[in-house]
């Protein structure tokens, strides 16, 4: 810790938990959560175990909103609609300018990825969910589809699933003739 990898009000990611640095004493550091617990963690645990510092030089900080359209979407549309909410964004930089990447071809929906800075990362979750309150109603007045995952389900009667194993004995069944199994079934009943 003599090196200060973390300092008090830094934001950390520990195999403890998240949140920020409160205190740092000889033996362990104390971490505040994002729902205000408390957590102390040994000295030596984030001396030899990974840990991600969102503030360790400088609050600046990435974020990142996905959005999957529908496969009929005009995807420069979507892109001016994602750049658009992203320059109307109050806390959003523009140095570095935000960027729109189409993401990839998903089984639904074709999905993009808004990523820009903002001056404190720590405003990362609400700027977030700022985004996606204005992209969704900017997708929804251009007429752009965010689609649901939809599957077919197709079912198979009992008789249907058993003709390709014994035809004669679902056609045996289906017309209430015994077939060697009950007929074996009965001998036996009587038998005893």
């Amino acid at each position: 810790l003599a090196e200060r990898p973390i300092k008090a009000g830094d934001w950390i990611i520990t195999s403890a938990g998240e949140g920020t640095v409160r205190r740092i004493s000889v033996r362990s550091t104390e971490i505040e959560t994002f729902d205000r617990a408390t957590v102390i963690v040994p000295n030596s645990t984030l001396i030899t175990e990974s840990l991600t510092n969102w503030t360790h030089r400088a609050k600046l900080g990435r974020i990142g909103v996905r959005v999957g359209v529908g496969y009929e979407s005009d995807p420069d549309a979507v892109r001016a609609i994602l750049l658009a909410c992203a320059a109307d964004h109050p806390t959003i930089l523009q140095r570095p300018e935000p960027a729109v990447f189409f993401m990839d071809f998903g089984a639904d929906a074709l999905i993009f990825e808004l990523r820009a800075w903002v001056g404190d990362i720590g405003l990362g979750f609400g700027v977030r969910s700022d985004l996606r309150f204005d992209i969704l109603r900017r997708l929804r007045a251009a007429g752009i589809a965010i689609p649901f995952p939809q599957r077919d389900l197709h079912i198979r009667s009992g008789l249907e699933a058993l003709a390709g194993r014994d035809r004669a004995a679902v056609d045996k069944a289906a017309k209430g003739a015994p077939t060697a199994t009950g007929a074996r079934r009965r001998r036996g009943r009587e038998g005893s």
